[in-house]
């Protein structure tokens, strides 16, 4: 389960947490315009925008799961299980494999209004990476400075829904998730007036009342109506440090804790990783479950105009700074 989220200060801001009960063993994976993108039934891309994000590199292939490119276009996929519905291939269409689907958007599009034309000729094909890796059953939420968008591959078809709040979860499908905030509209940031009955009285015994009834369980509903509430009531200064660190305390508000969500397997799901990227600056920022020191690695600073990926491995041991 993953919640992931934008948000708008002076910059463009996307991120996203990973929430699983083991890694793959994430890397901080710059890809370099000149890397050759090989797609399982189009042709080789070896020109294309510089991407930088979260990914398991296999066999030299970055399998992202979040990622943003040198426009400020970002994308990320999160379990959709149940309902995401791969096809075989589909003649005239641009077939893709699940895992070919961030790259192949990310390479070419610098706008989700570019994004939009693009994934109206795409199938989703359930072609695996490799018999150990089959096709993750996957929703995505795709975003820049001006607008986001939530997509499903479903038994209907691709599905492209508006997404004015900017946060995406895993189940229900998005547009079922959007109206359960039906459900929340009269909690407020705001200390609350009492309309429970007249003549009664009642009292505000503690601050932060008018958020009673917010959910707080690790559902992935919950989560959305979680993460909404606590992004759209945000409030941070424009410069870079401030508006960083308000993202990660909005994405903070739906970690999970070990313990807290048991498995089959007698494993915990956790946070394994919380991620907040400046899409303008390319700079991509994370913090692990055991290492709340965030982390930095810029895109910009690297020689972008090469073939080879460049990577970095998480910093996952706690950085703990001692004042005395």
């Amino acid at each position: 389960m993953c919640t992931a989220a934008t948000y708008k200060t002076k910059d463009f801001y996307f991120g996203r947490t990973l929430d699983y009960d083991f890694s793959y063993g994430d890397e901080v994976t710059v890809t370099p315009r000149n890397y050759p993108f090989r797609f399982t039934e189009k042709k080789m891309k070896t020109s294309h925008f510089a991407i930088i994000g979260m990914a398991c590199v296999i066999e030299n292939y970055p399998l992202y799961y979040d990622a943003v490119n040198e426009k400020g276009l970002g994308m990320a996929g999160l379990n959709f299980v149940g309902n995401a519905v791969y096809h075989e291939s589909i003649p005239g269409k641009d077939n893709l494999a699940q895992f070919e689907f961030i790259p192949w958007v990310l390479c070419q599009c610098s706008s989700v209004k570019e994004a939009r034309n693009l994934i109206g000729k795409i199938n989703l094909t359930n072609t695996p990476f490799s018999a150990q890796l089959p096709a993750a059953q996957l929703h995505w939420i795709l975003a820049d400075h001006e607008e986001a968008i939530t997509i499903e591959q479903v038994k209907e078809g691709m599905r492209i829904y508006e997404n004015p709040i900017g946060i995406l979860t895993n189940n229900p499908p998005f547009n079922e998730q959007m109206f359960a905030l039906n459900n929340y509209m009269s909690l407020s940031a705001k200390t609350p007036e009492n309309r429970f009955a007249p003549g009664l009285r009642l009292d505000t015994y503690s601050r932060g009342m008018g958020a009673i009834g917010l959910p707080g369980d690790l559902s992935s509903q919950s989560r959305f109506v979680r993460a909404a509430f606590v992004k759209m009531n945000s409030v941070s200064g424009g410069n870079e440090t401030e508006s960083v660190s308000q993202f990660f305390h909005i994405l903070h508000s739906v970690d999970q804790q070990r313990g807290c969500c048991e498995l089959e397997n007698g494993k915990y799901e956790i946070t394994l990783y919380t991620s907040c990227c400046n899409a303008d600056k390319g700079i991509y920022y994370y913090t692990a479950y055991d290492n709340h020191q965030i982390t930095a690695v810029d895109m910009h600073r690297e020689n972008l105009d090469t073939a080879a990926l460049i990577r970095y491995p998480l910093i996952k041991e706690e950085q703990i700074r001692m004042q005395n």
